[in-house]
């Protein structure tokens, strides 16, 4: 069951009292912490390990299931086997370059689809939950060309743009990688359950969590700092002056990866962020051009679109009515007087079509109504 090298680094991230700053001080003791696994008793509590980590690592020697750290990367292990998820370790030569080199790089990143997209040239798109109209169709446009040219498109899978960004890079042909704030078992948030089975049939879901880890909100900071960590810069293309945004643009910049920001009205609290960054040093970014002018186009080769997997349709098993409503509905909210005179539907069947097709995940409520998830 331990025998294989990811065993080891995945026990690592399982041991009691080795968070990530201990981790970091021992680096500087042992920069291949597996070595760690090897030592004695006596060895390990000289490099000043506490007594519940030493006591996992002697258990993990004799591989002693009754030991909580060995009993849980068993328990990981067989949940990863039993969901397809992939494990790549911090020595593994597929675990991505750029990314290994990050303050705080991940000792073992859970995969979900085509992992050899890890090694593609990449830029984040990223942006505001609560985009504009205009700042969703800007997230679409540009994942689209950028993947032409060359560059993959990663993104947190979250509502808003890094949605939009998804889907138009999925929607154009190409690959992507979602990074997610939970184990891959499950797919958050759910609105984008459909989108999310999109990335895994067509390009890569990550995360460093384990199976059957719920969502939380310290985890998203630290997926941010691998969504920056795997691209050669960050676009934000909607940023309120608070947002999650910032803090990964922030990270971006401690990586040495280039901001690049697109600008907006100065009356939308959306567009501030990216009047901060601008004001700070990042790129103005008006068309994809400036983008590619900034990194340079050297790098890599125009991505090759896939030919998407099949998939059944969203639509599958619904009434004639429902339909009607979905295909009425676009990536704009409209009103539900909009939908009534679109559809032909009196008000209360179309109420009870729009909460049928938002039970299911295709639809969602927003200022101004209703429209499609991405």
């Amino acid at each position: 069951m331990f025998t294989f090298p990811s065993a080891q680094w995945l026990f690592l991230t399982c041991l009691p009292k080795f968070g990530r700053t201990r981790r970091r001080a021992m680096l500087a003791t042992i920069p291949n912490l597996v070595e760690l696994l090897t030592k004695n008793a006596a060895t390990l509590r000289a490099l000043g390990l506490h007594t519940e980590t030493v006591a996992a690592i002697l258990a993990w020697q004799q591989q002693d299931e009754t030991n909580a750290s060995v009993r849980t990367t068993r328990q990981v292990l067989l949940a990863c086997e039993r969901h397809a998820i992939g494990i790549l370790s911090w020595q593994s030569p597929d675990y991505p370059e750029a990314l290994r080199h990050i303050h705080d790089a991940p000792l073992v990143l859970y995969t979900r689809g085509d992992a050899s997209l890890l090694s593609r040239e990449q830029i984040g798109i990223i942006g505001s939950r609560n985009a504009t109209p205009a700042g969703l169709d800007h997230a679409r446009s540009f994942a689209g060309e950028l993947s032409g040219r060359g560059l993959l498109v990663t993104s947190g899978l979250a509502l808003g743009v890094d949605g939009a960004a998804h889907a138009g890079a999925l929607d154009a042909g190409y690959p992507t990688i979602a990074v997610i704030g939970c184990g891959l078992d499950r797919i958050y948030p759910n609105q984008h359950r459909r989108l999310g089975e999109r990335v895994i049939a067509n390009g890569l879901l990550v995360s460093e969590y384990p199976p059957a880890t719920p969502a939380r909100a310290a985890h998203f900071p630290q997926r941010n700092r691998i969504i920056s960590g795997l691209s050669r810069g960050i676009l934000v293309v909607e940023a309120g002056l608070k947002s999650g945004s910032l803090i990964t643009a922030r990270l971006a910049l401690e990586q040495g990866r280039e901001v690049f920001a697109i600008p907006g009205s100065i009356h939308s609290p959306v567009a501030r962020g990216c009047h901060y960054l601008i004001k700070q040093g990042a790129r103005l970014v008006e068309q994809v051009d400036d983008i590619l002018e900034e990194l340079g186009a050297s790098w890599a080769q125009p991505l090759e679109q896939h030919s998407q997997a099949p998939a059944a349709s969203p639509l599958a098993g619904l009434d004639s009515r429902e339909i009607a409503v979905f295909e009425a509905l676009g990536y704009d909210p409209q009103s539900t007087d909009t939908l009534c005179m679109a559809t032909g539907l009196p008000a209360d069947q179309l109420v009870q079509s729009l909460l049928l097709l938002e039970l299911e995940g295709l639809v969602s409520s927003a200022p101004g109504g209703f429209q499609k998830i991405a």
